[in-house]
C-alpha cells in the first residue's frame, strides 16, 4: 500500500471516529460543566442564579467505595497454576504483576483517574506498553590492581572517562556504566484523546483506535533523529485551537480561554497532534488485513509496523450490550441537578421577595429615595396614610419541600448513592431500627455501587494485569530481584507458565471491612474448635491462611510481620522447665523399670527355688518307693543285692 494511501485512508477514520469533536465530545464537555456546577445560560440577571451539585455529589461519594474496594489491599489479582509445577510461579506471577503496578507505577493514581474519567465521561480508558532504556551511571574507582582494572573494563557497557596511574602501579579510573533496561508504563489516557471506530463494541474487535496526544517539534525530533520534519508537512498537525473538552477543564482555573500554544513562541516548542493509530489494513496486498501501529503528524508517517494487540483497555460503569459507549453517572443525575437548581432558584426568589418585598405607591404621596433604600431601622416619608401598601408575596407551600426530597429519592435509585450509606440519615441513626435491619438497607443499597465494581474488574482491571503479564513474559530477558512479601526474591517472567488463570481478588458482594473481620472471628473460632478436638480437616496451613486473610481485613498488609508461614516455621525449643520436667519423668520411669527388674529378677529366683523344692521332693518320694519295693521282695524271694 502507498504511504498516501495510507494516510488518506488515516484521515478518513480520524474524521468519522468517536470523540473527535462530535456529539460524544460535546456530552462530556456538558458533563464536566454540571460537575462544575457551571451556569446553564439561562440565568436572569437580579434573581437566584443558584446551581445544585448531585452529579458531583453522586460521583464523589462513588469515588470512595470503588477506591477502598480496589486500592485497600495488596493484591488486585491472583494468577493460578495450571498444573502442579505451576504453583510457585503462579504466587511469584501474582506478587511481581501487582508490584509492577503498584510500585513501577502510581497504581493508586491510575486507579483514582480511570475511575473519575468512567464516571463521568462514559468511558475511562487507560494505556498499557513496554518501553526499553538506558540507564546510565558514573563511578569511580582508586588504587585498582591489575586484574581488578582489566576484570572491570571488559564489562559489557563499560565507557572509560578517565585513566590514571599511581606510583605503586595502581590505576586510578572513571568509568560510566551503561545499562539496557525496561519497564511496563501504565497512564490514564484523557477522554478527548481517545478516538474509536463508530461501529466498534469493544477495542479488540475494533478497525480503528487512535490516539491523539500532543508533542512539541522537540520531543518529535528527540524521538525520530532519523526524520526530517518539513514545515509544511508539519502543519496540517499544528494546534491552532485548544479543544472544547480542554477548555471547559480550564474554566475553573481561568475562566479566560487558553491562548492557542504556538503564537510568540520559539520553533522547536510549538505543539503539534500526533496520531498513534491501530488500525487493520491490507498493507501487504496478501488480501488479510492486518493490525499495525501507524504513527502520523501532519502528512508524515513516523513509523509503520505490525503489531499483536491494541495497548488500551476502557471502562464504563453502565454498560449497554453491543456498543462500546456506555452511560455515566453523569448521564442520568445532569436532568436531575438541572430540576433542583429550577426548584431551588425559585424557592430562594419566593424567600428574597418575602424579606424584600414589592409595594404599591401612591404617586407623589411617598419618598421614592426612602422606600428604594432598605436598610434595618429606616424610615419611609409619606404625605399621606396607606401611600405605601405591600404586596401580598405567595407562601412556601410544602409540596416543593416534597419535591426536593422525591428528586433525591430518583437520584438515590439511579447511582446507588443513599443517606443512608452516607452515614446522613437521621430517621435511621435515631429510631429504634436493629443493626441488622440497617445492615441490611446498607447492603442494598450499595448494590448498584457493587455492580459497578464488578463491572470494573472483571471488564477492566482483570485485562489491564493480563496485559502487564504478558507484556512481562515477552519482553523482561533480564532477571530482577525485588522486595515481596518482605524478601528480596529474584524474578524471571520468561520462565512463566503461558496459560494461567487470572481472577480478581478484590472484596466484591463480602460487606466492608468490619463484616468480614466479623466474618473471619467465626471462621477463626471454629478452626480453633476443629483443631482442638483433633479434627483433621483443619491443618497449620489452614490457620495460617484465615489468620492472613484477618489481619489484611484489619488493615495489615505485612502479613509475615505477625505471623509466619508453615513452611518457614522452626521446630518449638523446650523451655528450661520443661527440660527439668522431663529429666525427672525421664528418671521416674527409669527407677520404675530398675524396681520392675529386681521384682522380675525376685520372682524369677522364687521360681527357681519352688522348682529344686519340687525336683527334691520327687526324687526322695522315688527313693522312699525304691526301699517300700526292696523290702517287699525280701519278704517274697529272699535278699535281693544290686549291683
Amino acid at each position: 500500500m502507498d504511504d498516501t494511501v495510507l494516510l488518506s485512508r488515516i484521515e478518513k477514520e480520524v474524521t468519522d471516529a468517536l470523540g473527535y469533536w462530535d456529539e460524544i465530545s460535546y456530552q462530556r464537555s456538558k458533563a464536566q460543566e454540571y460537575y462544575y456546577g457551571e451556569p446553564f445560560g439561562n440565568e436572569v440577571e437580579g434573581r437566584s442564579q443558584y446551581v445544585d451539585s448531585t452529579v458531583q455529589d453522586a460521583i464523589e461519594w462513588i469515588k470512595p467505595t470503588l477506591m477502598r474496594i480496589f486500592a485497600s489491599g495488596d493484591q488486585l489479582v491472583q494468577f493460578h497454576p495450571t498444573g502442579p509445577m505451576d504453583v510457585k510461579a503462579a504466587e511469584q506471577a501474582t506478587d511481581y504483576v501487582n508490584y509492577v503496578f503498584t510500585k513501577d507505577n502510581p497504581g493508586w493514581e491510575i486507579l483514582y483517574g480511570w475511575f473519575h474519567d468512567a464516571l463521568l465521561f462514559k468511558n475511562g480508558t487507560v494505556k498499557v506498553w513496554y518501553e526499553d532504556y538506558e540507564e546510565t551511571s558514573r563511578e569511580e574507582y582508586e588504587g585498582l590492581g591489575d586484574v581488578e582494572f582489566d576484570a572491570l573494563i571488559m564489562e559489557d557497557g563499560i565507557e572509560i572517562i578517565d585513566h590514571s596511574m599511581n606510583d605503586d602501579g595502581s590505576h586510578n579510573i572513571v568509568i560510566q556504566r551503561t545499562k539496557q533496561s525496561g519497564r511496563v508504563h501504565v497512564e490514564v489516557v484523557p477522554p478527548e484523546e481517545f478516538m474509536i471506530d463508530r461501529d466498534s463494541h469493544s477495542i479488540d474487535d475494533s478497525r480503528f483506535v487512535a490516539h491523539r496526544r500532543k508533542m512539541t517539534l522537540s520531543d518529535l525530533k528527540e524521538m525520530y533523529p532519523d526524520q526530517e520534519f518539513d514545515k509544511q508537512n508539519l502543519s496540517q498537525g499544528y494546534i491552532g485551537l485548544h479543544t472544547q473538552e480542554e477548555m471547559v477543564r480550564s474554566k475553573p482555573d481561568s475562566y479566560i480561554f487558553p491562548t492557542p500554544r504556538g503564537e510568540d513562541m520559539e520553533e522547536s516548542l510549538t505543539e503539534h497532534w500526533v496520531y498513534e493509530c491501530y488500525l487493520k489494513t491490507d498493507y501487504d496486498d496478501d488480501g488479510i488485513a492486518e493490525l499495525r501501529k501507524v504513527c502520523v503528524v501532519g502528512d508524515i508517517i513516523l513509523a509503520n509496523d505490525p503489531v499483536d494487540y491494541i495497548p488500551f483497555i476502557s471502562i464504563t460503569p453502565l454498560k449497554i450490550p453491543h456498543k462500546f459507549y456506555g452511560l455515566s453517572i453523569a448521564d442520568v443525575t445532569m436532568p436531575l441537578q438541572r430540576i433542583k437548581s429550577t426548584l431551588m432558584r425559585n424557592l430562594l426568589d419566593n424567600m428574597y421577595n418575602q424579606n424584600y418585598g414589592r409595594f404599591t405607591v401612591l404617586e407623589g404621596q411617598a419618598n421614592l429615595d426612602d422606600l428604594l433604600t432598605a436598610r434595618p431601622g429606616g424610615i419611609v416619608r409619606v404625605k399621606s396614610p396607606n401611600a405605601v401598601t405591600p404586596l401580598p408575596n405567595p407562601a412556601l407551600e410544602p409540596y416543593t419541600f416534597q419535591m426536593l426530597q422525591y428528586l433525591d429519592e430518583v437520584r438515590e435509585n439511579r447511582t446507588g448513592v443513599s443517606r443512608t450509606n452516607q452515614g446522613l440519615n437521621p430517621d435511621v441513626l435515631t429510631s429504634h431500627t436493629t443493626a441488622t435491619a440497617v445492615q441490611s438497607m446498607m447492603t442494598n443499597s450499595q448494590t448498584r455501587v457493587e455492580l459497578i465494581a464488578r463491572a470494573f474488574a472483571e471488564t477492566g482491571v482483570k485485562q489491564l494485569m493480563y496485559r502487564i503479564y504478558k507484556l512481562l513474559m515477552e519482553y523482561q530477558d533480564q532477571e530482577r530481584v525485588v522486595m515481596m512479601r518482605g524478601e528480596w526474591i529474584p524474578v524471571m517472567p520468561n520462565r512463566w507458565s503461558q496459560s494461567m488463570d487470572c481472577t480478581v481478588s478484590v472484596a466484591l458482594g463480602n460487606g466492608n471491612k468490619d463484616r468480614q473481620v466479623q466474618e473471619l472471628n467465626q471462621v477463626l473460632q471454629l478452626a480453633t474448635q476443629a483443631q482442638t478436638s483433633g479434627n483433621p480437616m483443619v491443618t497449620p496451613e489452614n490457620m495460617y491462611n484465615i489468620a492472613s486473610h484477618l489481619l489484611k481485613a484489619m488493615g495489615h498488609q505485612n502479613v509475615d510481620d505477625y505471623i509466619t508461614p508453615v513452611d518457614k516455621q522452626q521446630p518449638p525449643q523446650p523451655s528450661p522447665q520443661d527440660e527439668y520436667v522431663r529429666a525427672q519423668t525421664s528418671k521416674t520411669q527409669s527407677d520404675m523399670q530398675k524396681d520392675q527388674m529386681e521384682i522380675m529378677i525376685k520372682q524369677g529366683k522364687l521360681d527357681l527355688d519352688k522348682q529344686e523344692f519340687e525336683h527334691r521332693k520327687q526324687v526322695d518320694q522315688f527313693e522312699a518307693d525304691m526301699k517300700t519295693f526292696e523290702a517287699n521282695m525280701e519278704q517274697q524271694v529272699g535278699p535281693i543285692k544290686i549291683g
